[in-house]
């Protein structure tokens, strides 16, 4: 008996020395207290991170492998990439929220002929992004420090559309409110075009989780959610003009079977397998997993401080 303590003992011993070395690999590489956040930038082997606290892994978010930095290392950044199994060749993209700027990169590897505006709110945010994490800026790929809300609603004075929307803010703590209400995605919607599709990480368990579903589903009608169990986030994604493309238009269907095919190839070279994406999307038609009597939020009720309650 006693034998078998003191091997569980050492046992546990070993296990929080292995957990303690891993904290203390990571290397803090640059630091700074922006406007907004507390923003870090952290280097463990391979690794780069970019974290807006100390507290928590959970914190990231952006990593990139300095020796592959084409490869996507989070499961949510792959699973944002679900837009190209619906809308494969979108021409004008706008990404708000920047983190490290891997997702502008990779849609430009991908998507070469494609404009891209990004927008940041934090513009300590962009700098990092520039000397850390190699986002790439040129005549197609455009950045703005501005509040994300502020230029969808400027966008829509100017008549801007965009053909994927991808929302992907994040304050450190969660979604900022002001950009999960119902006034927010009908300017979002707005600005989508035709065959436009919206993309947005959130996660797969919060207290908010019935609220935000209800009220992408007031502005946007049915949508696809994209999860796994290896993640912590979904992915809602929407179509302007519904989740069912039109079976009458056979030469459409036809090109779009060709991009997937291409899609699928290319997306492979990133370490994305679409076909296990493909499965993890779940149309809301089928599989609704909240409350019909879900309350929506608006800009007069976006009750973020149900995250801080403590219901146990």
């Amino acid at each position: 008996m006693h034998n078998s303590i003191v091997k569980l003992s050492l046992s546990i011993f070993f296990l929080l020395g292995v957990f303690i070395t891993n904290d203390t690999l990571a290397k803090v590489i640059h630091s700074e207290r922006s406007l907004y956040r507390n923003i870090l930038v952290e280097d463990k082997g391979d690794l780069r991170c970019l974290k807006f606290n100390v507290k928590s892994n959970k914190t990231r978010q952006s990593c990139f492998l300095k020796s592959q930095p084409q490869q996507l290392v989070f499961n949510y950044t792959k699973q944002l990439l679900t837009g190209l199994l619906v809308n494969p060749e979108p021409k004008r993209i706008l990404i708000i929220g920047l983190g490290g700027g891997t997702m502008s990169n990779t849609l430009h590897q991908l998507l070469p002929d494609s404009y891209i505006d990004n927008v940041e709110i934090d513009q300590s945010v962009i700098n990092v992004a520039r000397q850390y994490f190699g986002f790439l800026e040129n005549d197609k790929i455009k950045t703005y420090s501005q509040d994300g809300r502020v230029f969808v609603k400027r966008a829509v004075l100017k008549k801007q559309t965009y053909d994927w929307i991808i929302l992907d803010a994040f304050n450190g703590d969660y979604i900022p409110e002001h950009l999960m209400t119902t006034e927010f995605l009908e300017e979002i919607k707005s600005l989508l075009s035709a065959q436009g599709i919206l993309t947005a990480n959130t996660f797969s368990s919060s207290k908010l989780y019935g609220y935000e579903s209800a009220t992408y589903k007031a502005v946007f009608g049915d949508f696809y959610q994209v999860s796994n169990p290896d993640s912590s986030n979904r992915i809602i994604l929407v179509r302007n003009n519904g989740l069912v493309e039109n079976p009458n238009e056979a030469q459409s269907t036809v090109k779009y079977s060709e991009n997937i095919t291409k899609l699928v190839a290319e997306l492979l070279t990133i370490g994305v397998d679409a076909k296990k994406l493909y499965k993890n999307m779940k149309s809301t038609a089928n599989h609704q997993n909240w409350s019909d009597d879900s309350p929506v939020l608006t800009d007069q009720f976006a009750p973020a401080n149900l995250l801080n309650i403590d219901t146990d």
